[in-house]
């Protein structure tokens, strides 16, 4: 019987070309420019799973982007893996900050990966793991090592909120019944040591606007005369935070989980390095939360964060106006405990508070989703464990992520059912970044360990019977 070492190296270079051929089709769920492209990529989801040995493969129409399910069953008396991904990226602004077309895949040798790695707009989240998934099923069935049933639920949405996601889970529930959910979108602390992500943050994503005058004005004849839209938010934004960098918004942090000390020593216990970490960024020091080390400031506190601010004038040369919109979008990482929709409402209403006379704000919310923690001593987390002890020949460290899954929460809501986060990228992959990319070290390691997980969470199951 062939194993899944020898039958990666018999298939490696068809392995990265399949990838390569994915990476080139600009699924952008976020940019209705690309929806021919989006689709596209759901097709080509679908053919990838039927020829890794799915028994059936559905493109489920949704209010928007379609989901494609699949499933492979062995047998209804053995447990069922239900693999989640998604095959939208997101948008590769700033362009000119790519060395290489963000489309155009291309393999170079880095310091962290001098196997090569994959750099392309994708590489890593998600599609590369997601195809770790998919190599790995081809592998169990055409070697018949596929030791229990595995469905499949790939979605084209993640990267805007998942709203048809959680139309589809609410509406199918019977076909998505599972014993465990496994999941590749994040990462792990280094090549040498593996972890499994055991928490992640929540998100609460709005937009803000500040109107003042009802018409551009000249700022030679009414600066300094009516309230300037763009200086107020900017003045409003700086007060969201305290000389402490501690979040104002009264309330924030009434529902925070507090970890003991016990905690936040096995947390210490990951390799961490706070000169390399800022070599890799190219700062001169970190930034955060007072009382707080970096790791637990990504990780277990929530943080109030701008990604996006314009208005005025901002072409080339010079335009002497005062702008009568500013406007700005800002992110929210909770942490478990904190609802996102009360912490949305908490903002909204803190922000409309501190608005001075003359200028009106209006706050849209967007999207969110709720943290997540996945228990240590779950079947799902030991067969993981022993997964990547198999592969890495060490236990992986359980790790809190600073990102958000919003989904998680809604898959154990909705399905009953613990997640198991395997995430094989780096930080340094660059994910939501000019120049992402994913290390075909980590993409082949991934297709080793996941069967493993299959093994020892059908084994466990039987044992605990």
């Amino acid at each position: 019987m062939q194993n899944i070492n020898s039958y990666i190296q018999e298939h490696k270079n068809r392995f990265i070309n399949e990838l390569i051929t994915l990476l080139k089709i600009p699924s952008i769920s976020a940019d209705s420019a690309y929806e021919k492209d989006v689709i596209k990529t759901a097709d080509e989801i679908k053919k990838s799973l039927e020829k890794a040995g799915c028994d059936l493969v559905e493109i489920c129409l949704t209010p928007g982007y379609p989901i494609v399910y699949g499933e492979k069953n062995v047998d209804p008396n053995l447990p069922t893996v239900l693999v989640y991904g998604h095959y939208d990226v997101q948008p590769p602004d700033p362009i000119d900050l790519w060395d290489s077309p963000p489309f155009e895949p291309v393999v170079k040798k880095t310091e962290t990966h001098p196997e090569g790695a994959i750099f392309a707009r994708g590489a890593c989240d998600d599609k590369g793991q997601l195809y770790m998934h998919i190599k790995a099923l081809e592998f169990m069935t055409k070697t018949n090592q596929l030791p229990c049933n595995v469905k499949f639920m790939i979605e084209g949405e993640e990267e805007v909120g998942s709203k048809s996601l959680s139309w589809f889970v609410e509406r199918n529930q019977d076909k998505l019944a599972n014993d465990v959910i496994l999941i590749s979108d994040t990462g792990m602390i280094a090549k040498d040591v593996p972890s499994i992500t055991t928490g992640l943050r929540g998100l609460s994503y709005v937009e803000v606007e500040v109107t003042g005058p009802n018409r551009d004005l000249h700022s030679g004849l009414y600066g300094g005369a009516v309230a300037n839209p763009i200086n107020v938010l900017t003045k409003m934004i700086a007060s969201l935070h305290d000389e402490n960098n501690h979040i104002t918004i009264p309330g924030f942090y009434d529902k925070v989980e507090v970890l003991s000390n016990e905690e936040r020593k096995e947390m210490a216990k990951a390799p961490f390095s706070i000169d390399a970490y800022k070599k890799s960024l190219d700062i001169e020091a970190v930034y955060g939360e007072e009382g707080y080390t970096t790791n637990e400031r990504n990780s277990i506190r929530p943080t109030l964060d701008v990604n996006g601010i314009w208005g005025g004038y901002t072409g080339e040369g010079a335009k002497t106006v005062i702008a009568s919109k500013a406007y700005a979008k800002i992110s929210m990482r909770l942490v478990p405990n904190q609802e996102w929709k009360e912490i949305t409402q908490l903002f909204t209403n803190h922000f409309e508070s501190i608005a001075p006379d003359g200028v009106t704000v209006r706050v849209t919310p967007h999207h969110g989703g709720q943290g997540y923690v996945t228990p240590v001593d779950s079947i799902g987390y030991q067969a993981a464990s022993k997964a990547y002890k198999d592969t890495f020949g060490k236990t992986p460290i359980p790790q809190r992520s600073g990102g958000s899954i919003p989904i998680v929460s809604l898959f154990e809501k909705e399905l009953k059912s613990k997640t198991i986060l395997m995430g094989f990228g780096l930080d340094s992959d660059a994910i939501h970044s000019p120049n992402e990319h994913f290390g075909i070290w980590n993409y082949l390691k991934g297709i080793e360990t996941i069967p493993l997980f299959y093994k020892y969470f059908t084994a466990l199951n039987k044992k605990s019977k």
